[in-house]
C-alpha cells in the first residue's frame, strides 16, 4: 500500500439505490412469508441520524447472524440488477486499487449489511453504523453512532491519523450534501452527481465531478463469502449496552426523488 487512502461513500457513490431501504424491502417479505406483518418504515420527518437509529431499532431481538444472511441474500439479488451501481465512482475505485491506495468504504448502513457488498468490489475497510448486539449475540435494535455527516469525517481523520497517513494526500467521494464535512477533510474531494451543495463547493473549491449514471455490477470482483476484510467502526464514546455487533478491528475469514433516508 502507498499510505493513500481513497475513502468512498455507498449509497448514490457506488450504489445506485440506498441499500438500507433495499434491505428492508427483502427483510420485510421474509417476515411476512413467516406469517408476520412488518412495520411501517419511516423515511421522511426527522432528521438522518433519527432516521437511521429508528432503523435499526426494528431489528431488535433478531440474531446477528441471521441478519448478515438476510444481507446477503439481498445482496447476491441486488448486483444481479442491470442498474445498481454507478459506473464512474466504481471505474475510480478500481483505479484506486490498482494503484495501491487503500479504499474504504465510509457509510451510515450497517456493517453487517455492507459486509457482503465490501467483500464483492474487494474492499477490506468498512466505517459504518455499528450495530450493538447482547451476550448471545442478538441486536439489542441500538446503535453506538451513526455513521452519518461529521462522523465520517471524525472517522476519517482517526484512521488517517492512526495510520500515519496525510488527509491531505488521500480522497474521498460522496454524492450527497451530508458528505461534506468527509470531503472537505482531505486533498482530493470528488462529487458523484448533482446534489446541489455540493456542486457548489465543488464549483468553488475546484473538487472534480463525476456523473452519477446507472450501470450494472463491474466484474472481475470478489465472490462474496470468498473474502475477507477489516471492519473498522468507529466510535470515542464508551460502550453503554451490550457488545459491539461489527466493530472489530482485525482481519475476519467469512463464516458462512432523494429523501433523507436512514442511512448514506
Amino acid at each position: 500500500m502507498t499510505g493513500r487512502y481513497a475513502f468512498f461513500d455507498l449509497d448514490g457513490t457506488l450504489l445506485a439505490e440506498k441499500s438500507m431501504l433495499g434491505f428492508w424491502q427483502h427483510w420485510s417479505a421474509l417476515v411476512a412469508r413467516e406469517g408476520r406483518t412488518p412495520p411501517a418504515l419511516r423515511t421522511t420527518g426527522a432528521d438522518r441520524e433519527t432516521l437511521n437509529r429508528a432503523y435499526f431499532a426494528h431489528f431488535a431481538g433478531v440474531p446477528l447472524e441471521r441478519f448478515r444472511t438476510a444481507a446477503r441474500q439481498w445482496y447476491a439479488h441486488y448486483r444481479r440488477r442491470p442498474d445498481a451501481y454507478v459506473a464512474r465512482p466504481l471505474d475510480a475505485l478500481a483505479r484506486h486499487r490498482a494503484l495501491g491506495h487503500e479504499v474504504v468504504l465510509v457509510t451510515g448502513s450497517g456493517a453487517a449489511l455492507v459486509e457482503p457488498v465490501a467483500e464483492d468490489l474487494g474492499v477490506h475497510r468498512v466505517l459504518a453504523t455499528e450495530q450493538l448486539t447482547d451476550a448471545e449475540g442478538t441486536l439489542t435494535g441500538e446503535v453506538r453512532r451513526s455513521m452519518l455527516g461529521a462522523a465520517k469525517q471524525e472517522a476519517v481523520a482517526e484512521l488517517t491519523e492512526r495510520a500515519g497517513a496525510r488527509a491531505e494526500d488521500c480522497f474521498a467521494y460522496g454524492d450527497h450534501a451530508s458528505d461534506l464535512p468527509m470531503l472537505s477533510l482531505v486533498g482530493h474531494a470528488v462529487v458523484v452527481g448533482d446534489d446541489p451543495v455540493l456542486a457548489a463547493r465543488a464549483a468553488a473549491s475546484g473538487w472534480r465531478s463525476l456523473p452519477a449514471h446507472r450501470g450494472p455490477h463491474p466484474g472481475g470482483a470478489t465472490v462474496p463469502g470468498k473474502n475477507t476484510f477489516e471492519r473498522v467502526c468507529y466510535s470515542r464514546a464508551p460502550e453503554t449496552r451490550g457488545d459491539r455487533a461489527d466493530a472489530v478491528t482485525g482481519h475476519l475469514p467469512r463464516a458462512g426523488h432523494r429523501t433523507n433516508g436512514p442511512g448514506a
